[in-house]
């Protein structure tokens, strides 16, 4: 929390490993995913239409510039202790075709129980929604791991309304994730930003009132 992290939070790796894009040698080495999460600017998301701006471009790679600096002084941090750590980019496709990065930030945070799988194919925790963005530091250092939460989108459909692709159903198994990157390719055709994101569904997707700014983390850090 003191690098300025908003989420906090380790999963158990053995359920995902299979998904992990790396050698089986170096994934073998590793049991446990740090979770770690960044507020999104309200600010900027509340500018969003029904398309992304410059604006959100710009926020969107200083956020991923950001979380992927604090993956490697965390791994910098627990090498020196004497563990392994590998920091996964937070936004690093290897499979187009597939839209796949190494591995899912949004299963290891919801592992860690950040959150849940929302109907927008992202992961909405209770503090931020979907306003956030996530990496990962892979680690063979024994850590508490978290336990994952109910789904918990309850009756709202902002994401279902609001979505330009027509792309989120009301039930999360049906997302037509062809739908969307189709109308990614469409934002990026038209030269509204240079990189295959939207933005709309994040900015749908706000915080429940009442919440805590921080998740309880295991450590019981005072924050």
């Amino acid at each position: 929390m003191d690098l300025g992290f908003d989420l906090f939070g380790v999963a158990a790796l053995a359920e995902i490993r299979g998904e992990i894009c790396l050698s089986e040698k170096t994934k073998s080495k590793f049991d446990w995913g740090i979770s770690l999460g960044l507020r999104l600017s309200d600010s900027v998301l509340e500018d969003i239409q029904d398309a992304p701006t410059p604006l959100y471009f710009h926020h969107y790679r200083q956020a991923n510039a950001f979380l992927d600096r604090g993956a490697l002084i965390i791994s910098s941090f627990i090498q020196n202790l004497g563990y392994e750590a590998l920091p996964i980019p937070a936004s690093q496709i290897i499979d187009w075709e597939k839209q796949k990065g190494h591995l899912s930030h949004k299963k290891v945070g919801s592992l860690a129980g950040h959150g849940w799988i929302g109907r927008n194919n992202l992961l909405v925790t209770p503090e931020f929604g979907s306003r956030f963005r996530l990496v990962t530091v892979l680690t063979n250092m024994p850590l508490p791991a978290g336990k994952p939460v109910e789904f918990g989108c309850g009756e709202c459909l902002r994401c279902v309304t609001g979505c330009p692709a027509k792309a989120i159903k009301e039930e999360p198994a049906d997302f037509d994730h062809l739908a969307c990157f189709e109308k990614l390719k469409d934002f990026r055709r038209k030269g509204l930003v240079s990189q295959f994101i939207c933005g709309v569904c994040v900015k749908a997707c706000s915080p429940l009132s009442g919440q805590p700014r921080f998740v309880v983390n295991p450590f019981q850090i005072d924050i």
